[in-house]
């Protein structure tokens, strides 16, 4: 595979400043022929749903030769439509990408339109650590339309009726709280041990608080993570789950059902789950909103570690562009990444702003937990799920289910994944 660009972001790349210019998709992008365009997004639910099927009736009023077949669909199952999409050579015109190794790996294989010149005169409007995720080799393939990262959602309620007056800034006050919660019977964390990849948010976060940045940039070039920082970042997480922090049935928990992980944390059935700025959404979606309640906080430091609490681990979603898509549909991803669209966006609370000169527009109080950890921010660290090439991504969502199930030692994780890097 070729080499792909480390998406790693400096402190400077992370103000949340500036304003944007440009224009929507007023003006024809091609010949003015009948075109259809197929867009694939995840915002299945409310609230961006019915926003963006707005926008997508706006640009159709403005441009009426064109035509926008949308579907949204559930973040699983899209990974399993587009996997078997693409295993016959084609790609929808405009589908979700969290950029990194998969969406190189897509650009290798020809599915995926370098969209660099196209958007040159509104590319600039983006925020740095928005857009880089998307851009390989110094080429653009992609453009953000949300950023963020993974941290603690907690109910102070729980906190509170456990003792625990302040959350934890270090994993041996983390331990403490798991601890304080289930003496007081309250179950501490939430998890979607079927769907994996929330679990590999634990051992990414520990390997980077362990290790720092650098231990994940070094192992990602040398394709070996079998390394002390490695192997104690599992054995840090074993150390968690040998408390059996987490809720009964876990391991057969999904993220997004009525029985899942955000819906057992919406519920008030546990303390806190490890997991993005989409959090609240989805705990409303699928069961409760804890409103006043919820609070936020930033995965904590390993004391000895040289790691900061304020590198961050996440990243956002953004829209690729299939390589056989007409013009219309770079056009209308501009339509959407106005600042006024982009702000539309915003303004529900879903997301945080990818755009320059849109902060204001972040009013719902839990979003502004995430905008103000984001502006905090000394580094950032793209999901190693997507980051890395899939194979090795998966690999590590399953070896840190496995270590979760305590079917796998932390030594075995490392020396597994190490075996998939060095296979690629």
């Amino acid at each position: 595979m070729s080499r792909r660009s480390v998406v790693v972001f400096a402190a400077a790349a992370l103000a949340l400043a500036g304003c944007g210019g440009g224009g929507g998709g007023e003006e024809q992008a091609s010949g003015g022929g009948n075109v259809t365009i197929e867009w694939w997004h995840i915002q299945n639910i409310e609230p961006m749903r019915p926003v963006w099927e707005a926008m997508a009736k706006e640009y159709m009023a403005a441009h009426p030769n064109v035509k926008i077949n949308i579907q949204p669909i559930e973040n699983e199952a899209f990974k399993a439509k587009l996997t078997t999409v693409t295993q016959s050579g084609k790609a929808p015109d405009i589908f979700q990408t969290w950029g990194g190794g998969v969406l190189a790996q897509q650009v290798e294989a020809g599915l995926v339109k370098d969209i660099t010149q196209d958007i040159s005169s509104w590319s600039g409007n983006f925020l740095p650590i928005a857009a880089q995720p998307y851009q390989i080799d110094g080429k653009t393939y992609g453009i953000p339309y949300d950023t963020g990262m993974v941290g603690f959602w907690y109910n102070k309620k729980l906190f509170a009726d456990a003792g625990i007056e302040q959350p934890p800034a270090t994993w041996s006050e983390l331990i403490d709280a798991v601890k304080k919660l289930k003496e007081a019977g309250i179950t501490p964390i939430a998890l979607a041990g079927k769907a994996k990849w929330p679990g590999h948010y634990w051992w990414t976060y520990l390997a980077m608080r362990i290790g720092g940045l650098q231990s994940i940039q070094q192992a990602a070039e040398s394709k070996n993570w079998d390394t002390p920082d490695f192997v104690a970042a599992g054995q840090k997480l074993k150390e968690l789950v040998d408390l059996k922090p987490f809720q009964q049935g876990f391991l057969g928990a999904d993220y997004q059902t009525p029985d899942g992980q955000a819906a057992t944390m919406g519920n008030g059935k546990a303390a806190m789950e490890l997991m993005g700025q989409w959090s609240p959404t989805v705990q409303k979606d699928t069961s409760k909103d804890l409103g006043d309640d919820l609070g936020f906080f930033p995965f904590p430091t390993v004391e000895g570690g040289k790691g900061a609490i304020t590198e961050v681990m996440g990243g956002g979603g953004g829209f690729a562009v299939g390589a056989d898509a007409p013009a219309e549909a770079v056009d209308f991803l501009k339509y959407i990444s106005t600042p006024e669209n982009a702000g539309r966006a915003v303004a529900t609370g879903a997301f945080q702003p990818v755009v320059k000169g849109i902060e204001d527009k972040v009013t719902d109080q839990h979003a502004k937990l995430v905008t103000e950890n984001l502006g905090k921010a000394t580094g950032a660290q793209l999901y190693l799920d997507q980051y890395l090439p899939p194979a090795v991504g998966q690999q590590i969502n399953d070896s840190t289910a496995e270590l979760i199930a305590g079917t796998k030692t932390p030594e075995e994780v490392a020396k597994t994944i190490t075996q998939t890097a060095q296979s690629e």
